[in-house]
């Protein structure tokens, strides 16, 4: 049995929450934030059976996409010089950070 940690964007959550429950995986979504962006994330728990476990990838393959978006960045107000002309940078957000882990053992109660 394994553990699943997956960390996605915001955007890619009702998406691939629904593609687990059309894949009958059961999984617990919690509320996460962080990132060079500092913007919101999903962090998904999931405990699988081994042979289950590249499905699984593969839904998070497909659900959770990269794309680019315009963000302006942040101003380090420690730092001298002149921050009046910060300009929006082009960046590559989305996709997954995921983990997986042997699981010791599993109880549902």
């Amino acid at each position: 049995m394994k553990l699943i940690t997956a960390i996605v964007q915001d955007k890619d959550t009702n998406r691939l929450s629904n593609a687990f429950v059309k894949a009958n995986i059961r999984a617990t979504r919690l509320t996460t934030s962080g990132g060079f962006l500092r913007s919101g994330n999903t962090t998904f728990l999931i405990a699988i059976d081994d042979d289950r476990v590249q499905n699984v990838l593969d839904i998070i393959q497909k659900v959770s996409q990269k794309r680019k978006q315009f963000m302006v960045p942040p101003i380090n107000l420690d730092a001298g010089g002149d921050h009046m002309g910060a300009y929006p940078i082009e960046v590559e957000v989305g996709g997954a950070t995921v983990y997986t882990q042997s699981i010791e053992s599993f109880h549902q109660f």
